[in-house]
């Protein structure tokens, strides 16, 4: 059984083509601008769901995938459910679905290593490349979402990199340009992701009774992006944003 906090069909922002997006419960991260909030709490929350229905909808859905479309499993974090989530994949790709998988790298054990043998690509989210800065945002360490970004190197799995610019928190010159530095040089990174940060989840934080930790930091503006992508730009050959 799958902790399931729902699904969403024909996703086109969640890895490549048209894709059935998974979003599982439970993560051991608390990003101060996390949008789906009510995804945190592990063992609890979401709907416990058998493997073979995401199996049959992934078969259902599979004709409008394309050649690059799948499945992608996000979260919360993935990871979280590693044990659970291989049978699943393996039979995934026994049907030749393409699998995606949604992660901050942070979760390591022989579970995950056997899930990221079996998925096709990952999305890495590297939420800060300074310590500091990586705990202010999320409570925790980079030092595993390192790891992984080489571990994923060695094994040549294509990785697209994602990076939220919250003002004030991750858009320092200094940290993009060590972003850069870091992981500008790994061949299997095929694309640098620039995600504004949004506000869109704020309502839920009103609907669980609990304050929005960013009340007081803006959405960054056009010229904020561009500026943080001329830094990207030096060092990713792609840099992509919304």
């Amino acid at each position: 059984m799958l902790r399931i906090h729902s699904f969403e069909s024909m996703g086109t922002f969640d890895g490549p083509g048209l894709r059935l997006v998974v979003f599982l419960q439970g993560c051991n991260f608390q990003c101060l601008y996390c949008a789906n909030p009510d995804t945190i709490p592990i063992g609890k929350g979401g709907k416990l769901i058998e493997e073979a229905e995401v199996l049959r909808r992934a078969i259902s859905e599979r004709p409008f995938f394309g050649k690059r479309g799948g499945i992608t499993f996000s979260g919360g974090e993935p990871t979280v459910q590693a044990q659970a989530l291989i049978p699943l994949c393996r039979q995934l790709k026994e049907e030749g679905i393409h699998i995606c998988l949604d992660t901050q790298g942070s979760i390591r054990n022989a579970y995950v290593d056997e899930l990221l043998s079996i998925v096709d690509i990952v999305l890495l989210d590297c939420k800060h490349v300074l310590p500091e800065g990586h705990r202010r945002l999320t409570t925790q360490s980079n030092t595993n979402t390192f790891a992984t970004a080489e571990q994923l190197r060695q094994m040549g799995k294509p990785v697209r990199m994602r990076y939220v610019l919250v003002p004030g928190y991750s858009d320092q010159p200094e940290a993009l340009h060590a972003l850069g530095e870091r992981f500008g040089s790994y061949e299997n990174i095929e694309r640098l992701e620039l995600l504004p940060y949004h506000t869109y989840g704020k309502h839920k934080y009103e609907t669980l009774g609990r304050e929005y930790p960013l009340e007081h930091i803006h959405e960054p503006t056009p010229g904020e992006v561009y500026a943080a992508r001329e830094i990207l730009e030096q060092y990713f050959p792609v840099v992509w944003t919304q």
